[in-house]
């Protein structure tokens, strides 16, 4: 597999590649007041198939935000609070280091995905590092106070895509689709 970036190259041999996986609107939005701004059921269970058993690297506004724990997920959560606490998840205040224990619980449990979940201030630190991006695009524009940046499509691949149509339990349609890093 692809070594990641060069911030991380004390990770020896890493097993597993660095993945984004996000849904957003059309106009880049992603959460608004500490919430996604749409219901869509489908995707929410498109996000348990893609990260069920691997890591998940987190900034603590999206670990507060979630439901609970995730079954059978390790959750990494980056916070600047040094005395944060967290039940099920293990607390980190260096990126790196959190990036680093992702990739390390990856070869423990034999996956070769490491999955960056959340919020945008994780996905703009790490995109730069990010090998494939498992993105859901919602078929709306909506306001919101956290956002992607934007992505140099010439930096990427589009190697999947599908069409949804919502489903009873879904506000909008949307497209997913994965996206692989195009290595100069």
């Amino acid at each position: 597999m692809a070594a990641p970036n060069p911030l991380f190259k004390d990770i020896a041999e890493p097993v597993a590649k660095l993945c984004a996986v996000w849904a957003r609107s059309r106009n880049r939005v992603i959460g608004r007041d500490g919430d996604l701004p749409w219901r869509l059921s489908s995707d929410l269970k498109h996000f348990k198939r893609l990260t069920s058993g691997k890591p998940c690297l987190m900034g603590r506004k999206t670990w507060e935000s979630l439901p609970g724990v995730l079954p059978g997920r390790p959750h990494l959560v980056l916070t600047r609070d040094a005395g944060y606490a967290a039940e099920g998840a293990d607390i980190f205040t260096d990126l790196h280091a959190m990036v680093a224990r992702g990739f390390e619980l990856a070869g423990e449990r034999g996956v070769d995905e490491v999955m960056v979940i959340g919020g945008a201030q994780i996905y703009k630190a790490l995109l730069p590092h990010t090998d494939i991006i498992f993105e859901t695009v919602v078929d709306t524009e909506v306001d919101g106070d956290a956002r992607l940046p934007e992505l140099q499509m010439d930096d990427w691949a589009v190697t999947n895509e599908k069409h949804h149509k919502a489903g009873p339990r879904d506000d909008f349609p949307f497209t997913t689709r994965s996206l692989m890093r195009l290595k100069a």
